[in-house]
């Protein structure tokens, strides 16, 4: 070959680098940032989320500074190892407005609860940390904040915000785990079919409804445990703003079944007085009694009182509770919670 041959040759070596280099900007472990006001690469949360390589064996962290993002996100199915990390919980705030009975433009026909979400994860290994999902829509329908079928998704001192049915969990069999979070809701705001471990939570009612509405598969062993978490409701001026009638808080249930099988635990857990002494509800269907298994140990507070619970409503022994823990609801496997 002679020289110019070779110097052609290294030319096309050092255009395929760079072309490659371009093409691969993003993938690697650095940091991405996201600023709404424009001082950052991007201005949108999606915008991020849609560099992100297929399948990473690496971790990714989007850093969300302050502001109002208003945008539906919907984070894939090959999208793992994600984390979203907000600058400050209270003031990094993803929002949307859909509900239930917005008309879709190309039917004509409402859209139903699945499409309301504000944020949907079917991605897996996806962490959002320090930050706030809202669904903003107005009382007029199922309006679905965080949509979770992702495997092994934390969720770590985040707020979730809205009405009816702001926390969907929607696979079987999908690991989930929530710490240090606030969440409220109207009716049925925690739901779905998903193993979930709830710590340390603040879970707040914001009219007289019911807390969860678990619809575990018959053969799943564990569907909601809420450990250390605090049951409260709005009050004063704010309660009366949110409840029907503008009455006080004060005749909401722990859960009711959406399938028969639904499992949930409160266990060492403060429930407030606006938690009813029956605590738990049939859905208006009493073979529900025979099915759902709805259990709870050492709570404290006024609504935690057992005086008055259904009679299908299990109390455990101190050796049946010291079994559950994270790595046994989660089949031994908790690498991923952090």
């Amino acid at each position: 070959m002679n020289y110019f041959g070779k110097i052609l040759l290294a030319f096309v070596a050092l255009m395929n680098v760079v072309a490659l280099q371009a093409a691969n900007k993003y993938d690697n472990p650095d940091t991405l940032f996201v600023a709404r006001d424009g001082t950052a690469e991007f201005r949108n949360v999606a915008e991020a989320i849609e560099v992100c390589r297929a399948f990473m064996d690496y971790h990714k962290v989007i850093f969300v500074k302050k502001g109002i993002y208003k945008e539906k996100i919907d984070v894939p199915t090959w999208l793992t190892n994600i984390e979203i990390c907000g600058e400050d919980r209270d003031n990094t705030i993803i929002t949307w407005d859909d509900h239930a009975n917005v008309k879709q433009p190309e039917t004509g026909k409402p859209m139903g609860t699945f499409r309301t979400f504000t944020v949907k994860i079917t991605g897996s290994n996806i962490t959002f940390k320090n930050i706030t999902i809202e669904n903003n829509s107005a009382r007029l329908g199922q309006a679905v904040a965080l949509h979770v079928e992702g495997d092994k998704c934390v969720f770590l001192n985040c707020r979730f915000l809205g009405h009816q049915d702001t926390i969907y969990t929607g696979r079987g069999g999908a690991l989930q785990y929530f710490k240090d979070c606030y969440i409220e809701g109207t009716t049925d705001f925690i739901f779905g079919p998903s193993t979930v471990w709830f710590e340390h939570c603040d879970i707040v009612n914001k009219s007289d409804s019911y807390v969860t509405a678990a619809s575990t598969p018959k053969d799943q062993k564990y569907g909601y445990v809420f450990n250390n978490c605090k049951i409260t409701c709005l009050t004063g001026e704010a309660a009366a703003k949110s409840n029907r009638g503008g009455q006080p808080i004060k005749k909401c249930y722990l859960g009711r079944p959406w399938r028969p099988y639904g499992y949930t635990l409160f266990m060492n857990c403060e429930l407030g007085a606006h938690i009813l002494p029956q605590g738990w509800h049939n859905w208006g269907n009493k073979e529900n009694e025979k099915t759902a298994r709805y259990l709870e140990y050492n709570n404290r507070g006024e609504g935690a009182k057992t005086e008055g619970r259904v009679a299908w409503a299990k109390q455990l022994t101190k050796k049946e509770a010291a079994k559950i823990t994270p790595a046994e609801v989660f089949g031994g496997d908790t690498e991923w919670l952090r």
